[in-house]
């Protein structure tokens, strides 16, 4: 049983699979409780699941806490009507149906640098700005039924304080709509309009340690933030680290003291959720090339890792490009899956199952180098998901990372760093409270040959097509 030494607070993580409830002590950080309920697996849902799955998790877990926020899935369109009533389905982020719809954007504003200065981000299918343009586009019934957007944790938020309050967001989830500029702080009602045709009323930025209402007259709530803003604030991440997430999308972040524009539109240049910024890559494409590919080889994940180990690292010079939905970086949006280098000697399940860690890990990779060359400091990573939990992925990663990794103990961090903001806005201190990291491993065998070899590869693979 954990002691206590302070207050509870509690942290929501609203991610795409499910709502995940931790309550925390805020003193120290160490979780008291916790549970989960499942969202369906769509690209497109209904908000009020997400709420029915909140009161399934949260049943019986606060009654003692003081103070709670939201962390939810990034860049999701939640569309109200004049009454506060959702239009539509959500799209969420993983929804590539507004592909035409982000490159019509980006050539409408004047090209990619354009969108970079304005927002530090270029968008592609992934961001809410483009599913505006989308559904402008091809519900116009629907569209002009819309005078609210939300993203998925505002709404959240929103709804636990009974819709009494202006709607609130913050300033690393708004980063990730693509109208709203982290460099400047404000929203860019111009994009709102040449997206939708029209303006919209969006959400007032709260401040990162705010209390922005009370769930009821004891327990406060704080403003919330991103998944990815909130797997730093959990991590305790500073100036430094890097944050390399192997989960349904793969992440690879930093928390940087300086505002990024990379017109290439690799790194996404967002904010965090303290009042730096958060220079982002992500992948469409991480634990569940894992999944499938132990679906194909008739196996599970322990499976995997076993055929995985038994293989050479370069998997004999299979190469998997893992774009089993698309992809979002590099952006190919159509783009499919595909398997190079097959041989009647080389052709087994355990270079498959080898190639499908490395070409999952490669993205990653690139990641860490797109970084690199926006001069953000990488000191440390870290190599959190579920993805993290592998044999197979820890036994690669540091290899064709080409770094020593460090890999935290397993942990809810998303809903952890909503938590520990919920936690700062209860105490009103200036920083929010210092959580020890929980007990970490660190991996540092590398091969540095083997590593560039397994990247040349490919590179060369991903360039050919």
């Amino acid at each position: 049983m954990t002691l206590r030494t302070g207050p509870l607070v509690a942290g929501i993580d609203s991610s795409t699979q499910s709502c995940k409830v931790v309550v925390v002590d805020a003193d120290t950080g160490a979780v008291v409780r916790e549970a989960r309920a499942p969202h369906p697996d769509t690209t497109e849902v209904d908000p009020r699941r997400w709420w029915d799955a909140w009161t399934e998790a949260s049943a019986g877990l606060l009654d003692d806490v003081r103070a709670l926020a939201v962390a939810g899935q990034q860049h999701g369109l939640v569309a109200l009507d004049g009454d506060g009533a959702v239009v539509r389905p959500a799209l969420l982020w993983h929804d590539t149906r507004s592909a035409d719809a982000a490159s019509d954007l980006v050539s409408e504003f004047g090209g990619p640098a354009a969108w970079a200065d304005a927002v530090g981000s270029v968008p592609v299918a992934s961001f809410t700005v483009t599913k505006l343009r989308w559904v402008a586009e091809h519900e116009p019934a629907l569209a002009a039924r819309i005078e609210r957007v939300l993203l998925p944790h505002d709404w959240l938020t929103w709804r636990l304080l009974g819709g009494r309050v202006e709607p609130v967001t913050d300033a690393g989830d708004a980063s990730g709509t693509g109208y709203w500029s982290p460099a400047e702080h404000t929203y860019r009602d111009d994009v709102v309009s040449l997206a939708f045709g029209a303006p919209l009323a969006l959400p007032r930025v709260a401040a990162p340690s705010e209390v922005v209402g009370e769930l009821d007259s004891r327990t406060i709530v704080a403003p919330g933030t991103g998944d990815n803003m909130g797997a730093a604030l959990g991590l305790g991440a500073g100036p430094g680290d890097v944050i390399v997430s192997v989960g349904t999308s793969g992440t690879v972040f930093a928390v940087h003291s300086d505002s990024v524009a990379d017109a290439s539109g690799t790194v996404a240049g967002f904010a965090d959720a303290t009042g730096r910024f958060l220079p982002l890559v992500c992948t469409l494409n991480a634990a569940r090339v894992l999944g499938a590919t132990a679906r194909m080889l008739g196996t599970d994940l322990d499976g995997l890792d076993r055929l995985a180990l038994a293989a050479n690292p370069g998997a004999d010079g299979l190469v998997l490009l893992p774009y089993l939905d698309g992809e979002r970086t590099p952006n190919l949006p159509d783009a499919a899956g595909s398997l190079h280098g097959l041989r009647r000697d080389t052709m087994t399940p355990e270079n498959v199952a080898r190639a499908a860690v490395e070409g999952m890990l490669c993205g990653l990779a690139d990641g860490l180098d797109a970084l690199r060359a926006l001069e953000v400091d990488i000191n440390r990573i870290l190599l959190v998901g579920g993805g993290a939990r592998s044999a197979a992925v820890r036994e690669a990663a540091p290899t064709v990372l080409g770094a020593p990794v460090t890999v935290p103990e397993p942990g809810e961090y998303v809903a952890i760093g909503a938590a520990r903001q919920a936690a700062w806005a209860l105490a009103g201190t200036p920083e929010p409270p210092h959580w020890p990291l929980r007990e970490a491993t660190i991996l540092t065998g590398i091969d540095r040959s083997v590593g560039d070899h397994i990247r040349d590869r490919y590179a060369a693979t991903r360039h050919s097509i």
